[in-house]
Formats: structure tokens, sequence, C-alpha cells
């Protein structure tokens, strides 16, 4: 059985968590899931590191979403920095699953771009871990989770 962190916030104002989760159910019973929540983005990269260290886990996702502020902004940085720093201390891939609250227009849309991206990326976790010749397979070919994938791009090469 492999071992996946999922870490969110109550700062986010959608349950990311528990989309995330039932989408990974809803693709294998290969995977055992350890939830921890915190309370904001800057907590997440410690609380991935935890789950890799003293529960097993080999790989996180960290959901989170900050505000459309500057100091939002600066705090997501921050996070985004302290997450690569975690991964790399542990050689573990985490996932970093942001969803910038003035990314939508409307609160509906905001709350159907939580839930896609949190699926979206769950999927790919489980790809990663369970099958990493079908992300191969996906490499180029412009994937936006969360929003509609763009395709690759129309050029040639030589």
């Amino acid at each position: 059985m492999i071992r996946v962190g999922v870490v969110d916030t109550t700062f986010a104002r959608v349950d990311m968590g528990a989309e995330a989760i039932d989408e990974i159910r809803s693709l294998t019973t290969r995977i055992k899931v350890i939830r921890r929540t915190v309370p904001g983005i800057k907590d997440l990269p410690v609380a991935c590191k935890i789950l890799i260290e003293k529960e097993g886990c080999e790989a996180c996702i960290a959901l989170g979403m900050p505000g459309p502020d500057p100091k939002d902004k600066i705090s997501a940085q921050v996070a985004s920095y302290g997450i690569v720093m975690a991964q790399l201390m542990t050689n573990t891939p985490i996932l970093e699953v942001f969803v910038h609250e003035d990314e939508a227009g409307s609160e509906a849309e905001l709350v159907e771009l939580c839930r896609n991206r949190a699926r979206e990326h769950a999927r790919n976790l489980v790809m990663m871990l369970l099958s990493p010749e079908e992300m191969v397979k996906r490499a180029g070919t412009g994937q936006r989770e969360g929003f509609p994938d763009v395709g690759p791009a129309k050029q040639r090469y030589r």
C-alpha cells in the first residue's frame, strides 16, 4: 500500500482536500491517504515534510488558496519556495495546488476551479505513482489543471 499525504488549509474557502481524497479513492485502492489540515499556506511545507518523514508518505499534495491582496501573493511565493525546499530535503514529490482567490470571476466559478484543480492534480499524483508511463505520454500536450487544456503548440521541430 502506497502512503500519500494530503495537506490543506483552513484559510481556503473550498475543501480542496476532500476533493483530492475523493478523487484518489475513486481511482485506486492501492493508496492510503493521510490527511492533515493547517491554518495557512505557509504551514503546508512542514506539514508535508512531517508526513513524508514520520508517516512514510511517498508523495504529498499541498492544497491552498492565497487571497487576492499583495501580501497574499507574497505568502504564496514563500509557501511555494518552502514546498520546493521540502521536496529537495526529502527527495519526495509534493504537488503544489494553489488556487488564487482572484483567478475566478464569481464564487461559483471559484468553487468549480478549486474542485477541478484539486481533482486533476490528485489524478496526476496517482498517475505519477502507479503508471508513470501514462504521465510520459502526456508530455507537451498543454494540460491545464482546473481550466480547459490548451493542447500542444503547433510548431515544427528541427
